[in-house]
């Protein structure tokens, strides 16, 4: 579809795949293979890559947002170390098998502006999530939507993920229109589905099929 409505009051989509912490045994255990995070358009100004630790600015300007370090790993208070072991979460996560961490970055002067994942927790039993935020430099160009239709794309038709979705807040009615836009169908409520800061929060969830034909304006089913 078109990019018709701008992305600039959105809040980001709650990242349902955390990682492990730093006192759990995951690294003891055996788990799926490695996996390689590649690079790919997200139209014509923005490009989806791996994390570097070059991209520790855009750890500190996400850290002084008031919602995404509630919703992601993100640190609530910035230091460079804090910011590195974040980064290196994001190479974890690929090593581990869990999913794919990617940092979103204009083209023009390679300034990250965001993030989005796909999470591959529930990946045996058929479907996998999707996360990410943007910070205020990245909102109102259209980036966040460009990068989820991406992903998107990619994980149906590429890795032929059965069925993909997302978690949003009810009142969070930006992020909702970009996922519909993409689209992604509005399939119910799900009460406390989530901590966010220190209460449970309801979390409205969108799904897409890679069986639902097209969406975007393209088939959707891998092949």
């Amino acid at each position: 579809m078109a990019d018709r409505k701008p992305d600039a009051p959105h809040k980001p989509a709650p990242d349902p795949d955390p990682g492990p912490g730093p006192d759990t045994d995951a690294d003891a255990r055996p788990g799926p293979d490695p996996l390689t995070v590649p690079s790919m358009s997200a139209g014509p100004d923005f490009v989806l890559r791996p994390w570097e630790m070059s991209d520790l600015p855009l750890v500190r300007e996400a850290a002084q947002d008031s919602y995404i370090p509630l919703i992601t790993t993100i640190p609530p208070r910035y230091s460079d170390q804090a910011a590195e072991a974040f980064v290196r979460r994001q190479w974890d996560r690929a090593a581990t098998g869990a999913g794919y961490s990617f940092a979103i970055v204009r083209s023009r002067d390679r300034r990250p502006v965001g993030a989005i994942g796909l999470w591959l927790r529930d990946l045996p039993e058929g479907r996998a999530s999707i996360g990410y935020w943007m910070v205020p430099y990245g909102r109102g160009q259209g980036v966040t939507r460009a990068a989820l239709r991406t992903v998107t794309g990619w994980a149906l038709r590429d890795l032929g993920v059965p069925r993909l979705q997302l978690f949003i807040e009810p009142w969070n009615t930006a992020s909702a229109r970009i996922a519909v836009d993409v689209g992604y169908r509005h399939e119910g409520l799900l009460r406390g589905w989530q901590q966010v800061g220190d209460e449970r929060r309801d979390m409205a969830v969108y799904g897409l099929l890679n069986s639902d034909g097209p969406a975007d304006g393209r088939a959707v089913t891998a092949h």
